[in-house]
């Protein structure tokens, strides 16, 4: 029964570590019926969602490396640095602030209630603008604050605050904004995971992890998220977030419902 949980908890992962609607705030909701999982656990789950998006990009990660001659590359390249060095002094500043994930869901209803409103805002107001697709420095600093903020607040979804600052700051374009969101959050969250992952060796929490469990749900979440990584791409290049923002504000919904009745904490 546990693999089985830890597949459901891959495919959780995978689903929503990249599509705008939080992961971290299903996995907190789900281990309230599967049972709680260590950090290593939910480090491990995450490895895999973020190898699967390096696999995705990767021609145009060797690209920004090989072609730094290219002017246009070393900006962008630059513009990642900054936006991931932002959101690591912030998140450093927060961990020494001894910030803790909530355990119960109310505050995570609310952040996803709160974030699908904004996401049809931001979708609005990138609509009435040129579909610019230039990066700017004002998005790259915003981005990088943005992925602070959505640690801080569970629910919030650090892909879709990434992806609508950027298209609110300057970067109209939905295709272009996703890219920069998914690039500059592939240092930071092989960066967060070393950082945890160091932190949990050290502890002493690895040596009795269930390492066949964790290899399951590394695969599971792998694969799930390179599917969905794939999809979205596509369905963004068509189709706006509505979809995303109308399900998180159900979904919300639902939640804040559940607690009020006690069936959920």
């Amino acid at each position: 029964m546990d693999y089985v949980n830890s597949i459901i908890l891959g495919i959780i992962e995978g689903i929503t570590e990249f599509l705008p609607i939080s992961s971290t705030g299903h996995l907190i909701i789900a281990e309230q019926w599967l049972g709680h999982r260590s950090d290593m656990f939910n480090i491990v789950i995450q490895a895999g969602a973020i190898l699967a998006v390096t696999i995705i990009y990767w021609r145009r990660l060797l690209d920004l490396v090989l072609g730094w001659r290219d002017p246009r590359n070393r900006t962008y390249a630059a513009k990642l640095i900054v936006a991931f060095l932002i959101t690591a002094i912030l998140g450093l500043v927060v961990k020494k602030l001894g910030f803790q994930l909530p355990e119960n869901a109310t505050p995570i209803a609310w952040a996803l209630i709160i974030g699908g409103i904004w996401m049809i805002f931001a979708e609005w107001a990138a609509a009435r603008r040129p579909p610019h697709k230039e990066i700017t420095w004002l998005v790259a600093i915003l981005v990088g604050i943005a992925q602070v903020v959505a640690g801080v607040f569970p629910g919030t979804s650090r892909s879709g605050a990434t992806i609508f600052v950027a298209m609110l700051a300057g970067t109209g374009n939905r295709a272009a904004a996703t890219e920069f969101a998914f690039l500059v959050g592939i240092p930071t969250m092989y960066a967060a995971s070393g950082y945890e992952l160091l932190k949990t060796f050290k502890d002493g929490g690895a040596a009795n992890e269930d390492w066949t469990s964790l290899g399951i749900a590394f695969i599971v979440s792998t694969i799930v998220a390179f599917i969905a990584v794939k999809w979205l791409l596509s369905y963004i290049r068509s189709n706006r977030f509505t979809v995303f923002a109308i399900y998180r504000i159900i979904l919300g919904a639902i939640l804040l419902g559940m607690a009020a009745l006690g069936m959920i904490a």
